[in-house]
């Protein structure tokens, strides 16, 4: 294994890579199937899972691949650019998975991460950005509370959600097997239809003290310097990939679509405002993506010297993520202007442009988190500093 200092940098990353060029093509083909069902199929998810996708983001000491930041980036991208669904199903299940593995005790690594190596370990989905209740009672909690947006649940084992516990006000983050929660079959919207990104909700449910850890941490209980972050900085790195991928295989559809329409009457490919918009989409992604590789190297050292994040490393990487999402939505305009009507017929490019306007809402991409990286990088509030998505005193 290749240890850099504190950062783990995995050599397992090529050959990922390859296993998810292998299974491109089936995710290609079965994407519009996968929208009709609203969420992948269990061979699919299965040969994911069996790659090595989620088992990337586990800690090395639990059996897991430990992924460097830029590692993960990597592969969300790749996979997003088969399949826009499949690639957000997988960061989903990654960053709840992964990071619930890093922080929870041994007691509750033992229940749900004993056999990582060997393909049996638990899946987690869920939300946390509106927490339930958690009441205190001898030894853990008594958890209520309703939550949406918990992309991946048809294949999760176990519930990651955010809590807030009466009394204290602490915000928690618990694991609890599935079946103790209702799920609403509620999913129907324009974009990102495959990943099952259904509500949930449940009323006072025990939850043993073990099987949860403080929201904010950044002290891993399991695995090396990635998960020093916290979980929201692990979070941008997963959208992060995600819109870089998209980004890509709107432009190739394009060029694509272009292509086989070139020397038909109005053809795009004769149209020099045509190649000029399509360079500068071009040359916007690339810059995006070229920036999203300093922030994160820039990263990858101070993680690698054992030190946490500086206020403006957590700005710059937000910052990053909201910029590329930004970035290609713009892409995805260019892409529906010159594609005419094959952007509007079933197909890779109506898909991936309905997966593009769904996944940019995202809360990480949204406005307010953009306003609040001006705020510090404008020096407005220089002694501030960050607290999930808002700048505190």
């Amino acid at each position: 294994m290749a240890i850099h200092g504190g950062l783990h940098v995995s050599p397992e990353f090529p050959a990922l890579l390859e296993r998810i060029d292998a299974l491109g093509p089936e995710l290609d083909a079965g994407a519009d199937a996968a929208e009709e069902r609203g969420r992948l199929d269990e061979a699919t998810a299965r040969a994911l899972l069996d790659a090595g996708t989620v088992r990337a983001v586990l800690p090395r000491n639990l059996g897991g691949h430990e992924f460097s930041p830029r590692q993960l980036i990597e592969t969300v991208e790749r996979l997003t650019r088969y399949d826009a669904s499949a690639g957000w199903t997988v960061m989903a299940l990654q960053l709840m998975t992964g990071s619930t593995a890093a922080y929870l005790g041994p007691v509750a690594a033992a229940d749900l991460f004993s056999d990582v190596a060997g393909g049996t370990y638990a899946l987690l989905a869920g939300h946390g950005t509106r927490p339930g209740r958690a009441v205190p009672v001898d030894g853990g909690y008594l958890v209520s509370g309703s939550w949406q947006f918990a992309s991946g649940m048809a294949h999760a084992t176990h519930i990651h959600s955010a809590v807030q516990v009466e009394g204290s006000g602490e915000l928690r983050v618990l694991a609890m097997p599935k079946p103790r929660v209702e799920l609403v079959d509620n999913w129907d919207v324009l974009g990102l239809r495959a990943t099952h990104s259904i509500d949930y909700h449940c009323a006072e449910v025990y939850v043993p003290r073990t099987h949860t850890y403080p929201a904010t941490t950044t002290e891993p209980a399991h695995g090396g310097a990635v998960y020093r972050m916290g979980l929201v900085n692990l979070s941008a790195i997963g959208h992060t990939g995600w819109a870089l991928g998209v980004g890509r295989r709107l432009l190739d559809e394009l060029r694509t679509t272009v292509a086989a329409r070139a020397g038909g009457p109005n053809a795009a490919a004769g149209s020099g405002h045509f190649h000029a918009e399509y360079a500068s989409a071009e040359a916007a992604l690339r810059a995006a993506r070229a920036w999203v590789t300093e922030v994160w190297r820039d990263v990858e050292v101070t993680l690698d010297a054992g030190e946490l994040l500086s206020t403006e490393q957590d700005t710059l990487l937000r910052l990053a993520l909201n910029h590329t999402t930004s970035t290609v939505r713009d892409v995805g305009r260019t892409v529906h202007r010159w594609a005419g009507t094959a952007a509007i017929r079933r197909g890779p490019l109506d898909r991936f442009l309905r997966d593009l306007g769904t996944g940019a809402q995202h809360i990480t991409s949204g406005p307010a988190v953009l306003a609040n990286c001006g705020q510090w990088l404008s020096g407005t509030r220089p002694n501030a500093h960050w607290e999930f998505l808002d700048l505190a005193p």
